[in-house]
């Protein structure tokens, strides 16, 4: 069963659609190998799907737990190798609202930085520094 597509639609850009949904998601080479930056790079899809993972793993936790976790977020920062041009490094920083998260539900949300699908599939290679941040709470 196909679950994507992807077609090249010139100048380095590519369409890809979810066939369940019919979403799109546009891609572009970045400046710095011959795109314009039009629209994410591959590589920013990958280093992103990363963050949307843990996230998604964290939620469906949260939710079998009754944690509020709405507005979790997390900026991703992705930095490129040569030789071959690859991922080098992803850092994440995960930011959580407010709560009494007890050291289960920590111990638990750092496991899942390293344990998430993605995480499972990204190349040993590729330095992975992923920091939690817990808001104070009111």
């Amino acid at each position: 069963m196909k679950h994507l597509h992807v077609s090249y639609k010139g100048a380095l850009k590519t369409r890809i659609t979810h066939i369940l949904s019919g979403t799109e998601i546009m891609t572009d080479a970045p400046p710095d190998n011959e795109g314009e930056g039009a629209y994410l790079s591959p590589t920013d899809m990958l280093a992103s799907a990363f963050a949307s993972c843990m996230l998604t793993i964290m939620g469906i936790y949260a939710r079998r737990n009754n944690i509020p976790i709405d507005g979790t977020s997390a900026s991703v920062i992705k930095i490129m190798a040569s030789e071959p041009r690859r991922i080098g490094e992803i850092i994440l920083d995960i930011h959580f609202p407010p709560y009494p998260y007890t050291d289960k539900d920590k111990k638990i949300f750092d496991q899942i930085t390293r344990t998430c699908p993605v995480s499972q599939s990204l190349h040993p290679d590729i330095s992975r520094k992923v920091t939690l941040h817990y808001a104070p709470l009111q």
